[in-house]
């Protein structure tokens, strides 16, 4: 459209307002659903890591009859060079940044290892739930009934 001769340039403030409520509209719709999906992907994660920690730790009592001392074992490579985590030399940490916890029982042979969560905190619920071996076997066992 003409006015006095110049074509018209820019966008009115009708269809700027259009598009910013469309816009905070498909915000207000997809970024919690991809948030979600992100901490679901982050959990995700560490319950495979614990599980991968977990398979090391029973690998090493095969080897050596006995339970790590500590994750640092999992990670040192032995005569061979080969270590129980993967060819890793560092401890792994969890999609958070922290370091996996790992606790042995005093009877040598059970433990338990995980990941405190995303707020790194332990005994939290909901999305800063602890995530160990034993609640994964837990939920486990609750899904196979």
């Amino acid at each position: 459209m003409l006015r006095n001769g110049k074509a018209r340039r820019g966008f009115t403030l009708t269809e700027l307002m259009v598009v910013i409520v469309i816009l905070g509209l498909l915000a207000t719709l997809v970024v919690p659903r991809v948030l979600g999906r992100l901490l679901q992907s982050r959990v995700t994660i560490a319950k495979t890591e614990v599980m991968n920690v977990t398979q090391a730790i029973r690998d090493f009592y095969t080897n050596n009859g006995r339970l790590p001392e500590n994750l640092e074992q999992l990670v040192t490579p032995d005569e061979n060079g080969v270590t129980y985590l993967e060819d890793r030399t560092e401890i792994p940490v969890d999609p958070w940044g922290n370091e996996y916890w790992y606790q042995p029982d005093s009877n040598g042979l059970t433990f338990e290892v995980g990941s405190y969560g995303s707020d790194g905190e332990p005994g939290r619920e909901e999305a800063n739930s602890d995530i160990s071996n034993k609640t994964i076997a837990n939920e486990r066992r609750v899904r196979e009934r």
